[in-house]
Formats: C-alpha cells, structure tokens, sequence
C-alpha cells in the first residue's frame, strides 16, 4: 500500500481524535472538578452572601438611599461604614473600597470592589504581570496586585491599627470580587507578613474572601495561605481558570469565545504533572469554595450545591464552555446563589435551632477538621514534589519561616 493511500485514513483518525476531544469538552463541566470534594457546612459559609453584599455597596454613592440594592436590600447598617476611598482617593492604584465596623458579627471588614470596565487604572493594575515577574515569601503572584495591596496597607495600617485596639475581640476580614478578590488575597498575605504593624500577634484573627478571583498566586503559597483564604467561585466561571495571560483575554473580548477554545485545547496537550512543577505557574487563592447549580445534559438550574476542599492538584486547571462561563463571574449572581445555597443548607440542617453552646462545640469542630485538611494539603504538595513546598513542623504557627522575614517582593523563604 502506498503512502498515498495512507493519507484519508491518517486524516479520518485525526478527525476522530478532534471529534472526541470536542466531544468530552462538551460534556465536560465545572461538577466534575468537585466532585468528590467535600460539602460545606453552614458555618463556615454563612459569611459569604453577606460579604457579597458588602462588597455591592462600595459601588453605590450614598448607602442612606441607595440606587442597586439587591433583594432585600444591603443588610447593613450605613452609620457603621467607618471609611470609605473612591477613585479619585486612591488615584487609581487600586479599586475603590470601604471599611466597614460589622458589630452583629465582632468584625471589621475591608471591601473591596471589582474590575471598573469604564477605569482605565483598573486594567492597569490587572495586566501589570509577566510570568515569573515577582516574588513573594517563597513563592511568585501576580506583581500588578501585589504593589496595589502594598499600597493600601501602607495607606490603611494605621486606621486598621486603630480600629483593632480599640475593638480587640473582632476579626479583620478583607473581601473583594474580581480584581478586589485578586487584591484582597494579596493584601491578607501583606497583613499576616507585617502583624506586628497592626498590633496582631494571631493569625487566626485573619480572614479573606476571594470572590472569583484571579489567579493571583503559586501553587505553594495558595496552599499555605488556605487557612486565612478562602474563594468562592461559582459553576463555569472562567477567570480562576484562565491561565492565559490576562492582557490577552482583554484584547480578544470580542472573541473571547475563540480564546476560550484555544485554551482549552492548549490545556489538554499540557500535563498536568508539567504544570504542578511550574513554580511561576499561578493559581486561585487559599481554599476553595464550589458553588454547583447546574448539572449536564440538563436545562435550567437546581439547588445549588457548595463543596469545599483545599487541593493541590486539581485546583480548577480546565476552561468550561459554556454560555455562562461569564455570567457566572458577576458579583450580582454569585451573591444570589450563595444566598440560596446557604438557606437551603440552613433548612436541611437546621442549625438556627441550635443551643449556642452547641455551636461554638461545632466552631471548634470545624476548625479542627479545617485544620487536619490544611495540613494534608501541605503535605500532598511535599509528595507532589510541588517547587519550593514542605510542610512545617510547627502546623498553624508558621513561626520558623515569617519570624525573619519581611513582606517585600524580593523575600525568596518557602513555607
């Protein structure tokens, strides 16, 4: 047989195997990466439809009346927003953003605001990163993120001093969507680096939610910062899975479709051993939060679902196509389906009807199994041989590597 005669069946075979890569991305969806995560517990997600809704009302000009109030409305109480810094405040360097004195919940919170498509600074700070571009404690992020959070804690650390001194049972919880989420993860890390400057000596006293987020970290800082990060993301949301470079997501809007499409392709010839040893490599932040509400094969939405893990290997590496890989990504969404998901939790569960004694048994619970969870995810990345990851003696502490460091970008410790 000559070579000739081989050409139409090389052909039908390459055919075959495209036909069969699009088929499995066709039925392909974002269920199937939590699939055997585990589901979480109304404690541990009650903060987060009202963090969205913080978040919401940074965009609004006068909380006393406001314009885009969700349903329901804000669930705030406007006297107690202690600051707040808008554009024009923050010079463009970062997002505008608020402090809020959350009192019904011993918590101070720092809002941040997503992506402004109208704000030429915003996408400055977004695309402000080359792969490898900078350091930090042991690990690489995003560099446009990091000077932005670098900022603001240098802008707010003596308010946020103040604010703990005077308040010294509450939390600081930093939350933000979008490029804020992307901030917010970086900020926390700035904090955690830099306690002594906020008169915090416990780590526990910190906490983010990273709604949506951009991939912002490597791969061994979002496993070591999962004890303080937490991200939400939300069915098919396409940009904690995006890894192309985000500048070239922005210029191809109008194709986006297309990109998407070479993405994937681009995933599916990429190993993913070769992918976990690629330490500039970024990824979503901290643990993961998977709001699942859509099955395939099927039309409409269910009961939403939420799973929760801290993987290492996993760690949504797969575009979704999907008509709402987009819509999934806004704020207004995902505060509506977390809503419904945790109420739903709270109806199966019951947990309003608790003893508070009971509860604070199932807090200490929680961050016990929390805790065991972390610590197998530190010590699966050792055994994945992730660059520049081991699992520290002490668990929880981390004294050995941040008590000779600073948060700068040139810092090169591991965890």
């Amino acid at each position: 047989m000559s070579i000739a005669c081989c050409c139409p069946v090389l052909e039908c075979v390459y055919c075959l195997a495209c036909a069969r890569w699009a088929w499995q991305k066709c039925l392909y969806t974002a269920g199937h990466e939590s699939e055997h995560w585990g589901l979480a517990t109304v404690e541990e997600f009650e903060p987060v439809p009202r963090l969205c809704r913080l978040i919401l009302a940074v965009y609004e000009d006068d909380l006393h009346n406001p314009l885009w109030a969700p349903p329901g409305g804000y669930g705030i109480n406007p006297d107690w927003v202690f600051l707040r810094r808008n554009d024009q405040e923050t010079q463009g360097r970062a997002p505008p953003y608020m402090i809020y004195l959350d009192h019904e919940n011993a918590d101070i919170v720092f809002a941040v605001r997503g992506l402004n498509l109208a704000k030429e600074s915003d996408y400055a700070v977004l695309l402000d990163n080359k792969l490898g571009q900078t350091k930090f404690d042991g690990g690489y992020v995003h560099n446009g993120l990091l000077k932005a959070a670098e900022w603001v804690f240098d802008a707010e650390c003596e308010v946020l001093r103040e604010l703990l001194k005077k308040n010294p049972s509450y939390t600081l919880t930093f939350a933000g969507h979008s490029l804020g989420a992307g901030l917010v993860a970086l900020l926390v890390m700035v904090a955690v680096q830099n306690r002594s400057k906020l008169g915090i000596t416990e780590r526990n006293r910190f906490r983010c939610y990273a709604i949506a987020p951009a991939r912002c970290m490597s791969l061994n800082l979002a496993v070591r910062y999962a004890d303080v990060i937490n991200s939400v993301v939300l069915q098919d949301d396409f940009l904690p899975r995006t890894t192309t470079a985000l500048e070239d997501v922005f210029k191809s809007l109008f194709c986006l479709p297309c990109l998407l499409c070479l993405m994937c392709l681009k995933d599916t010839c990429t190993m993913e051993e070769k992918m976990l040893k690629d330490p500039r490599r970024l990824y979503a932040p901290g643990r993961l939060y998977h709001i699942v509400e859509r099955r395939p094969c099927r039309i409409g939405r269910f009961p939403p679902v939420v799973r929760t893990a801290v993987p290492v290997d996993g760690r949504f590496e797969h575009i979704v196509l999907s008509c709402n890989a987009t819509s999934d990504h806004a704020i207004i969404w995902i505060e509506r389906e977390s809503q419904r998901a945790l109420d739903l939790m709270v109806e199966k569960d019951g947990v309003m009807r608790v003893p508070a004694k009971q509860k604070m048994v199932r807090h200490v619970s929680l961050a016990r199994e929390h805790s065991e969870e972390h610590k197998a995810a530190l010590q699966r990345a050792v055994a994945l041989d992730i660059p520049q990851a081991y699992s520290p003696s002490t668990y929880g502490t981390f004294h050995e590597m941040e008590g000779a460091g600073s948060s700068g970008g040139s810092s090169q410790r591991g965890f």
